[in-house]
């Protein structure tokens, strides 16, 4: 019986973590962890951008797809919003999905349901204020959901989304390795999660995936992938 009763225990141990640290885990609440494809093997694939607008990254990232006609998703967050509402404004005005990544970039898992309503609540009126538009797509900083962050998203009209391929660009491992990790991983429905911005300093460097960036919709583009924002519903 107490086997049985600490079997129990582990196992319910281990779905708490797996909702709260899986991106993409269901737990909590569906979280959108790849595109959906109109048929199998379709080569679709969305450039996710986190934590911007960032005053030298952001520009050059828009730039980028600008010239190439690519369309990419950016989970932006209040506090850089409201220090850059121009670039924010930028984003959504060149036809990107614009998301919700809350204001303060918290680790959500850690906050109250009061909390998270709040940082949530704030980082879409900075994202409206600046934008004119609603975001209906949210990310959570670092994937991380305590049971109620979904619920509270989904309050606001915003779809959790995780991602397929982090490459981890923000420990800045030079373009190359940015480029490769992204090109190599990419599979049809990726969702790509890469940073314009720092969540922990609204100046921080992020200027190596700018310069990925070209290099990764050229590779892909060679590969026969379409990129796509997204999807809300």
């Amino acid at each position: 019986m107490i086997a049985a009763v600490s079997a129990v225990g582990i196992a319910a141990a281990g779905a708490f973590a797996h909702g709260t640290y899986h991106r993409n885990s269901p737990i909590f609440g569906s979280a959108l962890g790849s595109l959906p494809l109109p048929r199998p093997g379709t080569r679709l694939a969305a450039l996710t951008f986190d934590d911007g607008p960032n005053p030298e990254a952001t520009p050059r990232i828009l730039d980028a797809l600008a010239a190439s006609g690519t369309v990419a998703t950016f989970f932006l967050l209040g506090r850089h919003v409201e220090r850059w509402p121009a670039l924010a404004a930028r984003v959504a005005a060149e036809g990107h999905v614009v998301g919700n990544h809350g204001w303060r970039h918290r680790k959500l898992h850690t906050q109250s349901p009061g909390s998270v309503r709040t940082d949530l609540e704030l980082g879409t009126a900075a994202i409206i204020g600046a934008t004119g538009v609603r975001p209906e797509v949210f990310r959570a900083p670092h994937g991380f959901r305590a049971p109620w962050v979904s619920r509270i998203a989904r309050s606001l009209g915003q779809r959790t989304v995780g991602w397929s391929l982090g490459v981890w660009d923000s420990a800045r491992p030079g373009v190359d390795a940015i480029v490769a990790r992204t090109v190599d991983g990419t599979r049809p429905g990726s969702i790509l999660l890469l940073h314009d911005g720092d969540g922990y300093d609204a100046a921080g460097d992020r200027t190596q995936t700018a310069a990925a960036v070209p290099r990764i919709i050229a590779a892909l583009g060679e590969r026969g992938y379409t990129f796509v924002g997204v999807p809300a519903a």
